[in-house]
């Protein structure tokens, strides 16, 4: 035999060898699996019940949860309806001072006998337009705070100034009221404006 040839032979030895040693250290690798244990019945049952009993509660969850916007959408309806035309309304108020003022100075002028008629049909119908004015208010929900005399209420009132109550009964009171307060439905559309006495 040549050289080559056995040199060629040692070769395909020692790879039998190390194929041999590979596959033994692949075996000792591999881990030991043991044959799956049956689940018994009451397994399978036991955690049936327990994704049942899961879901019930994830289903109670989300049932409180869209009561709760139901309510939530309800009241807010509720509410837009009920005060829907705020801004408009609150808009309105000057008007309803204007008037006011033109009211009580009406009819303060020196006149002659024939201004005094036209005086006192414009006045007629600034009245008129007035109580017609306050009455669609009212229908919308807006009432006057009544504000003399009564107790000064920051959820109602703003204290304009402080002034010496004439007296003790009037202490902590609103004396004088320099812009009317409106309410609409149950909320402040507007502050009244009050001078407190102390």
């Amino acid at each position: 035999m040549d050289k080559e040839t056995e040199y060629k032979e040692k070769v395909q030895e020692e790879n039998i060898e190390t194929e041999n040693v590979d596959n033994e250290s692949v075996k000792s690798e591999e881990p030991q699996t043991e044959e799956p244990q049956e689940e018994t019945i009451e397994d399978k049952l036991a955690l049936a019940e327990a994704r049942v009993a899961e879901l019930e509660k994830e289903r109670l969850y989300k049932q409180a949860e869209f009561d709760n916007f139901r309510k939530r959408i309800v009241k807010e309806k509720a509410e837009l309806i009920l005060n829907g035309g705020r801004k408009v309304l609150e808009a309105m108020l000057p008007v309803i001072d204007d008037l006011e003022r033109a009211l009580s100075h009406a009819g303060n002028t020196e006149t002659t006998e024939q201004t005094e008629a036209t005086e006192n049909s414009l006045r007629e119908g600034l009245e008129l337009i007035y109580r017609k004015f306050l009455k669609v208010m009212e229908a919308q929900g807006v009432t006057q705070m009544k504000t003399e005399g009564a107790d000064f209420n920051t959820d109602f009132h703003e204290a304009v100034t402080q002034f010496p109550a004439p007296s003790e009964e009037l202490k902590g009171k609103v004396i004088d009221c320099t812009e009317k307060g409106y309410m609409l439905n149950d909320t402040v559309l507007r502050f009244a404006k009050v001078v407190v006495g102390i």
